[in-house]
């Protein structure tokens, strides 16, 4: 009789955790059936410290939306449609690659890039992550099959553009999508990587913010790792940035805010630290997350083309 009684609190703490790590993932990674939006409304990431530059931001879309450009589309490594827009400077102008933040999309997150791409003199191709704007999926899984999409969105390019010259950039998610991607193994023709707040591994991200909500990360982290691979069939802990850039062999620059309270500024500091490619760390005074560009556009772009000019001259000579 008792052995039932085992069995029976052994099957209800099964039950739970399943339970517990379902919801975790719904919370985490489960991106329900998208709304049609109108294509007059603006999506802007949400939060308070972005409402100051509302403005701002909504100017870079309604720019961006008269922008010529092209739609273009990928099928991803597990078989979702995967969309982006191109949108080119001049003919052979050197591309940036860019990705967007966590629950984000192209517009709301990368409209203000295309305009520093362009005043740069570099094309640019704006992705939707899977799950995200216009692309397939249901689930985000903080860069580790982002990552893999990187390299087929490579691959894209380069059968599109022959021995274009290609710069990996991404915000938020986005840039630790890439910096998973730098570790990689890499087309030759790209040159550089651009990771403006990006974390240190989905782990670090997920426990930060648990702590956040006031709940114990070392005890709600397992539920969210097992949720990942049971319901979305991915494991969380299989790539991270700060161990990819140990393998990196392309330049990359980081940019972060030092008042980010989303994505830790000391995040990028370590990623920095563990980067064993030419690098460099560019601090924004006063930015808070994602904000970096808006907050010192002037600085952005002149740290950029410090750090680009001789790498775009050496693969010309």
């Amino acid at each position: 009789m008792i052995g039932y009684y085992i069995l029976g609190a052994v099957l209800l703490l099964a039950v739970l955790v399943l339970v517990i790590s379902y919801i975790c993932f719904r919370m985490a990674f489960y991106v329900p059936r998208k709304k049609v939006v109108n294509s007059e409304e603006f999506k802007l990431p949400d939060g308070e410290i972005y409402k100051k530059y509302e403005n701002e931001m909504i100017g870079f879309i309604k720019k961006v939306r008269q922008l010529p450009h092209e739609d273009v589309e990928i099928t991803s490594f597990d078989g979702l449609k995967l969309r982006g827009k191109y949108y080119e400077y001049v003919p052979n102008a050197p591309i940036e690659l860019m990705f967007h933040g966590y629950r984000g999309n192209s517009e709301s997150d990368l409209s203000g890039g295309v305009l520093r791409c362009f005043a740069l003199g570099r094309s640019v191709l704006l992705v939707d992550h899977r799950a995200s704007g216009r692309s397939e999926g249901k689930v985000i899984s903080f860069g580790v099959n982002e990552s893999k999409d990187c390299l087929k969105w490579l691959d894209f390019l380069n059968n599109k553009f022959e021995n274009a010259k290609i710069i990996l950039s991404g915000i938020s998610m986005g840039a630790s999508t890439i910096l998973m991607a730098s570790g990689k193994d890499l087309p030759k023709n790209v040159i550089g990587v651009i990771a403006d707040c990006g974390y240190t591994s989905p782990k670090e991200i997920i426990k930060t913010v648990i702590k956040q909500m006031k709940l114990p990360p070392n005890l709600a982290y397992p539920f969210v790792k097992l949720g990942a691979k049971i319901y979305g069939k991915f494991n969380l802990e299989e790539d991270s940035p700060i161990e990819a850039v140990k393998r990196c062999k392309v330049p990359v620059i980081f940019f972060h805010g030092d008042v980010d309270d989303y994505v830790p500024y000391e995040m990028s500091v370590k990623n920095y630290d563990a980067c064993v490619s030419r690098k460099k760390l560019v601090t924004v005074k006063g930015a808070g997350h994602g904000l970096a560009y808006i907050v010192d556009p002037d600085e952005y772009l002149k740290e950029l083309n410090e750090f680009f000019t001789p790498l775009l001259s050496d693969k010309e000579e």
